[in-house]
């Protein structure tokens, strides 16, 4: 498919993330958050996470968080569903900066609190009513709360992510073989013809002159690899 815009893929793809996360600060955290580094990272059982002072600085003396996003878990959801968990990752920078930092990977009450005020609260089964706390914790979108509303405007300005994860390849189906290799074993000719089938080779009948010698079928590995 050829795209439809020259923009390079790299710049693209994280100037979109870069536009939330500015969006999200304004309009959920009051502009209070840091900048963050924002990357793109493939975790098997994660759909974001958020690393505190990841990186530092070569040219300067700094220390920047780390707000990961999967792009393997955009496939099948919305940008909205997409960008909540940038919302959430962000309740985590909200925490490290302005609260208490809990122990690595820990969802506590001051976070959950920050989730329920913005429109996410957090449940640990993904229902309503599930438990707030604890390592594994996701969210449910208050439908008109504050990250709706949020997204609704940033939608309005005609905000798309531009780049997923390309679907995982299906097994490729094994080519079913109409013809079976069949070969000679006193001269080596070969001839294809049905699996069942019963061949003589010609060359070494001759006319009746030769003999009578009966080919070998090749079996399918051996024949694909000829």
């Amino acid at each position: 498919m050829k795209r439809t815009t020259d923009e390079a893929i790299t710049p693209a793809a994280y100037r979109a993330i870069q536009e939330a996360y500015d969006f999200f600060n304004a309009e959920l955290f009051g502009g209070s958050l840091p900048h963050v580094l924002v990357t793109l990272q493939r975790h098997a059982k994660a759909r974001g996470y958020f690393s505190p002072e990841r990186f530092t600085g070569r040219t300067e003396d700094a220390a920047a968080h780390e707000l990961a996003m999967n792009p393997d878990s955009f496939n099948g959801r919305s940008d909205e569903l997409i960008l909540s968990t940038l919302a959430h990752e962000m309740a985590h920078v909200w925490q490290q900066s302005h609260g208490t930092p809990p122990r690595r990977s820990y969802h506590d009450r001051q976070w959950a609190a920050k989730m329920k005020e913005i429109g996410l609260p957090p449940t640990a089964t993904g229902e309503p009513g599930g438990k707030e706390t604890g390592r594994h914790v996701t969210h449910n979108i208050v439908p008109g709360g504050l990250y709706a509303q949020a997204f609704a405007k940033l939608k309005a300005k005609g905000f798309q992510l531009p780049w997923q994860s390309a679907p995982e390849g299906k097994p490729a189906k094994a080519k079913k073989v109409s013809k079976t290799k069949f070969t000679c074993p006193e001269c080596g000719q070969n001839a294809w013809a049905k699996p069942d089938a019963l061949l003589i080779c010609g060359d070494c009948y001759d006319d009746g002159e030769g003999d009578i010698c009966l080919m070998i079928a090749t079996p399918a590995e051996e024949a694909e690899a000829a």
